[in-house]
């Protein structure tokens, strides 16, 4: 149900973008695989003119496998590499998983609107302020609670460098090789003479 659910909202935002129709259309008889390990896996697919999801095992020619919060960030202007250091993992065809990522972005349902279709205007823009004021509280206490632990290992525990010492220590490296640099092409042209 919700696979279909999903589905009609992304095909519904489909006549809406010339680009997104392009690439559906560039994306014809390939297919998707989403998966969130031990939770679900998904198969999304192009037809040409609309896009299937489907759940279950399948063949794909590429699949996108991590954790929630990994593939949510996946809707972000995140380079490919970036998503791999949170955890996404990328096999098979990396150039169709990208425009797969496109498409996705292009289409991306307003889900307050979709919320408000379903209960009402004024509970689904409620429930939509406060999912974007939890989100907006979460990643600040992420934010805060990660510089706190940082500044703990540095200041506290010794355990890390303090930011303001490492940028230091690496100004003074950067000058001392500049100087190296300066001694070593006097010294070629003392040699030389």
């Amino acid at each position: 149900m919700l696979a279909t659910t999903i589905e009609n909202a992304l095909n519904r935002g489909l006549p809406l973008s010339p680009r997104a129709q392009a690439l559906c259309r560039e994306l014809a008889g390939r297919k998707l695989a989403i998966e969130i390990p031990e939770v679900s896996r998904v198969v999304v697919e192009s037809t040409g003119d609309m896009l299937r999801i489907a759940r279950g095992e399948g063949p794909a020619d590429a699949e996108v496998s991590g954790g929630p919060l990994g593939l949510l960030a996946m809707s972000a202007d995140t380079p490919a590499a970036a998503l791999q250091g949170r955890g996404v993992e990328i096999r098979g065809d990396a150039t169709v998983a990208e425009r797969f990522r496109e498409l996705g972005r292009l289409l991306r349902p307003d889900l307050e609107e979709l919320l408000a279709r379903a209960i009402g205007d004024v509970p689904g823009h409620q429930i939509g302020h406060f999912t974007r004021l939890a989100l907006a509280w979460s990643q600040s206490a992420a934010r805060t609670t990660l510089t706190n632990i940082a500044e703990y290992l540095a200041h506290e525990r010794r355990d890390l460098v303090p930011r303001n010492e490492g940028e230091q220590f690496l100004r003074g490296v950067d000058a001392l090789r500049e100087d190296v640099d300066r001694l070593e092409a006097r010294l070629d042209v003392l040699m030389r003479a």
